[in-house]
C-alpha cells in the first residue's frame, strides 16, 4: 500500500442516504491514512456530516490486489498544508508545475483528512492470475 501511488478511493455517506465515492491520493502516517482537500470541497461538508466510511487502494489493471476497510474519519485543519506538501511529494508533482502552481496557490485552504480504519481486508490474486492478462489479451 505504501509503495502503490495510485489513489483511494473513499466511501462516505451523502445527504440522500447514497453513497459517494471518490479518488484522493493519500499517505500512510501511523496506522492511519491521510489525504487532504480544499476547505469547501463536498467531500468536507459530507465528512462533517457523518464520520463514517469505507475506502478501497487497489489497481485497475492484472494481477488483482489491494485493501479495503470502514473507517472513522476526521478533519485536520492544522494539518492541511503539510499533508498537502507530503502527497506531492509522494505523487512525485513538480512544484514549478501548473498542477503544483495550482495545488500549492490554495495550499492555505487545505484540510488534513485523517481515516481511521476500524475493520481492513487484504487480497493479493496475483498467483492465480499469473499468465492470465497475456492469455486474455492474445485472444482479443
Amino acid at each position: 500500500m505504501q509503495a502503490s501511488t495510485i489513489p483511494l478511493r473513499l466511501a462516505i455517506n451523502g445527504t440522500r442516504g447514497m453513497p459517494v465515492v471518490l479518488s484522493l491520493w493519500f499517505v500512510s502516517e501511523g496506522g492511519h491514512l491521510w489525504c487532504a482537500s480544499v476547505d469547501e470541497a463536498r467531500v468536507i461538508a459530507l465528512i462533517q456530516r457523518d464520520p463514517r466510511c469505507g475506502f478501497e487502494i487497489a489497481a485497475d489493471t492484472p494481477p488483482y490486489r489491494g485493501v479495503r476497510g470502514q473507517a472513522h474519519v476526521s478533519l485536520h485543519p492544522d494539518r492541511g498544508e503539510e499533508v498537502l506538501d507530503l502527497l506531492l511529494d509522494r505523487y512525485k508533482v513538480d512544484r514549478k508545475s501548473r498542477l503544483g502552481r495550482f495545488l500549492l496557490g490554495r495550499a492555505q485552504r487545505e484540510i488534513a483528512i485523517k481515516i481511521e480504519p476500524t475493520r481492513l481486508l487484504t487480497w493479493d490474486y496475483s498467483d492465480r492470475m499469473q499468465g492470465a492478462a497475456s492469455a486474455s489479451a492474445e485472444t482479443r
